[in-house]
């Protein structure tokens, strides 16, 4: 152990600035591989492209001096070397996600329209959004943040940078398909030549109710977004903010009707002190475990106001 602290080891006593420094990026001698191997700009496609240099790199000649450090590849983000199929993936970086809070909360952008902008999918926004905020909040209330332990971690990461005068470099794929489980089974359909047989009607075959794939994706206002690349800038961003109204008026209905019928479910008594409600409930809404989240009652989960702590059980007040 102690003749491979000394030896190929040494290079793991001080991360690589900038960069990642796994085992499965250095030789046995301990040199880096992607610092050693020289690849000549131009010329024939064979073994002789590619020239090893026998001396051995130091990160800080490689990272601050003559010879920058080249950009880590495929191979050299595997942590685990007895693992060839496991390979690190980038994370955000602090600039990528403040930049995605400033959106949210300056400009008033949903999720969904962060996503497709900064190419990050809408989970991913939506936990950098509360994470946010509860940081925002602690720095409000004066507490301490790990600062410092986050920056020496992100230095030892694969990360997605951002910055402003730069074209957005995608994170990740933000429109794959769920797999519906309706699909998993092999269905044979047949159907006439002279039949049109679209996406709809094949998800029709799997299940009357199965949507197709444009609707099913998390993003299907790029579908419309890519049918307007022919169109002028001006005219483009006139069908964007229409899309994006259309979709607010959908969800603000939505909501109302949802306000409304909520309304209607409870029924209202007015004393000269309180104002009591009453809604009509079933056993059966805590579901077949007794543990549904429609489920009220203390048997449920909910318990009781009197048995909670700090709860105030005497009139405060006369009137």
């Amino acid at each position: 152990m102690f003749t491979w602290l000394s030896g190929p080891g040494a290079a793991f006593r001080q991360p690589l600035p900038g960069s990642t420094n796994y085992l499965s990026a250095y030789d046995p001698a301990g040199r880096l591989i992607r610092a050693t191997q020289k690849t000549r700009p131009k010329g024939p496609e064979s073994e002789d492209d590619i020239e090893i240099d026998t001396e051995t790199p130091s990160p800080e000649k490689n990272t601050q001096g003559e010879k920058p450090i080249p950009k880590e590849t495929l191979d050299d983000l595997m942590p685990f070397p007895m693992n060839r199929q496991f390979r690190s993936e980038p994370v955000l970086s602090e600039e990528l996600k403040d930049e995605i809070f400033r959106q949210w909360k300056e400009e008033g952008k949903t999720v969904r329209r962060i996503s497709a902008d900064m190419q990050v999918e809408m989970r991913r926004v939506g936990a950098v959004l509360r994470l946010k905020s509860v940081e925002e909040e602690w720095k409000n209330q004066g507490k301490p943040l790990a600062t410092p332990y986050a920056r020496s971690i992100l230095s030892m990461l694969p990360v997605t940078r951002y910055a402003p005068q730069v074209p957005i470099t995608a994170h990740e794929s933000i429109n794959d398909l769920p797999v519906h489980t309706s699909t998993l089974r092999q269905v044979f359909h047949p159907v006439s030549e002279s039949r049109r047989f679209t996406r709809t009607d094949a998800g029709r075959v799997f299940d009357p109710t199965l949507l197709p794939a444009d609707e099913r994706i998390p993003h299907p206002e790029l579908i419309d977004a890519y049918r307007d690349i022919g169109k002028s800038p001006e005219d483009r961003a006139v069908a964007q903010q229409q899309r994006e109204k259309k979709e607010a008026d959908i969800k603000e209905a939505k909501r109302r009707i949802w306000a409304e019928e909520e309304e209607r479910r409870v029924t209202k008594v007015e004393t000269e002190r309180w104002e009591f409600r009453f809604r009509d409930v079933s056993v059966e809404d805590a579901g077949r475990d007794g543990r549904g989240r429609n489920g009220v009652g203390a048997r449920y989960g909910m318990p009781h106001e009197d048995r909670k702590k700090g709860i105030v059980k005497i009139p405060r007040r006369v009137e």
